[in-house]
């Protein structure tokens, strides 16, 4: 378990910060998911973890839990989606991009709120159909915290 350190409010953070946090919890999750649902090499691991981590499927991810978010929660996607990075990585499309944005924004918020069970329950719906890659694991409420 990884120390807690005081933190402000998380409403105060800029979107691109939440965002830049989201990232490695939304990272996490999927490489937590991918170790946990079979044992496979290093490299395979890896690819699939990019194949889920990439721009295209989180915002493919977004549009699947959209309908789930509260009013706060949309807000702060929002923010994150309408955020103006600077830039745009290449072989991603710009509106990808900005929906993986605010998705990312989003698991920031909810982990530093310290929403477990509601990044758990969205991500596990964001898993649904399989569309990542890999199973879901509808047990994730007891394990061990990852956080």
């Amino acid at each position: 378990m990884l120390p807690k350190i005081p933190i402000q409010n998380p409403n105060t953070y800029s979107p691109l910060a939440l965002a830049f946090l989201g990232d490695a919890v939304y990272g996490l999750l999927v490489r937590e998911q991918l170790l946990l649902t079979a044992n496979r090499p290093a490299g395979k691991l890896h690819t699939l973890s990019v194949q889920a981590v990439n721009a295209r499927a989180q915002a493919q991810a977004a549009e699947k839990i959209l309908p789930m978010l509260t009013e706060a929660e949309l807000a702060v996607y929002k923010r994150g989606r309408n955020a103006h990075p600077g830039h745009t990585p290449k072989n991603q499309s710009e509106g990808d991009y900005h929906s993986a944005t605010g998705l990312e924004a989003l698991f920031g918020w909810l982990y530093l709120h310290g929403a477990e069970a509601r990044l758990r329950a969205l991500f596990d719906r964001i898993q649904d159909d399989g569309d990542e890659g890999f199973a879901t694991d509808r047990c994730s409420a007891n394990r061990e915290s990852v956080f």
